[in-house]
């Protein structure tokens, strides 16, 4: 399951991950700083946002390149371009300077980082593992010609499988990231899986933007998407020569995030 539903709206796993981490964290903040009245929630938001921050700054200075023509896509995190260690590192040892500092905030502020680093960690660690089990899905569909392609065709390359729509407006903006990723990278099969539109829309679409994209298929029920647990769109999926699932992305890619989730590719077939 990539996605949790909660009304109309589609939150990924690892977000809701990082809400289920905060909320242990100040639960267990407040239940030990209850005598004393020194509920630590103001820290632990603090700490949370030092780590955001760090956390794309380290993405922004690693593919900084990606960042020169449009400097104002720092600021952009819907491509969720993060990496995370650096952030957790300096938010704790804030964190431990802060209840260093502090006696009577120590115990329950420590305590609350503990939890909540804890709790993010172990699940993050289930996530990879569940993703790492998954498996291509053996699913027929058709291409935009009409024909059936079965989806096992393509194991034997390095696969990147992106859920769209035309009336996605994210999908929509990153297409011309994967377009020319498809161009730029020869050794990795790009599908383009649009769900629950027909041919002529689809065709239409791609013609009045000027796309030439190879491998793209009609899911008419929707059927990828359910298997693999997301009711989200975009949804990219990648997966290594073997049809093994490697990294998943929720909303929009960008340069930057397509470009690290294609190292990441890379650095598994190796």
């Amino acid at each position: 399951m990539l996605t949790v539903n909660v009304g109309p709206l589609a939150l990924a796993v690892s977000h809701v991950l990082l809400l289920v981490s905060l909320f242990l964290s100040m639960l267990t903040g407040w239940w030990l700083g209850r005598r004393s009245q020194r509920n630590p929630e103001q820290q632990l938001f603090r700490l949370l946002l030092v780590a955001l921050v760090v956390a794309r700054l380290s993405f922004v200075v690693v593919y900084v390149e990606y960042f020169r023509d449009e400097p104002w896509r720092v600021i952009d995190i819907r491509d969720g371009g993060f990496i995370v260690w650096p952030g957790i590192l300096v938010a704790i040892l804030w964190g431990v300077s802060l209840a260093w500092r502090d006696g009577a905030v120590r115990k329950p502020l420590g305590w609350a980082m503990a939890v909540g680093v804890l709790s993010w960690g172990l699940g993050s660690i289930g996530l990879y593992a569940f993703e790492q089990g998954t498996r291509l899905p053996d699913i027929g569909l058709r291409n935009n010609r009409g024909a059936p392609v079965a989806l096992h065709e393509f194991v034997g390359r390095p696969l990147v499988v992106n859920l769209w729509a035309t009336w996605c407006p994210p999908c929509r903006r990153e297409m011309p990231v994967l377009a020319q990723a498809q161009r730029n990278e020869p050794e990795v099969t790009f599908l383009f899986v649009n769900q629950g539109e027909g041919a002529h829309l689809i065709t239409e679409f791609l013609d009045a933007e000027g796309y030439v994209l190879e491998n793209v298929l009609l899911d008419s029920g929707g059927r990828l998407g359910q298997h693999v647990g997301s009711s989200a769109l975009p949804t990219t999926l990648f997966y290594d020569a073997q049809g093994r699932q490697i990294g998943s992305h929720i909303g929009e890619l960008s340069e930057a995030s397509l470009a690290r989730a294609l190292e990441g590719m890379k650095a598994s077939a190796k």
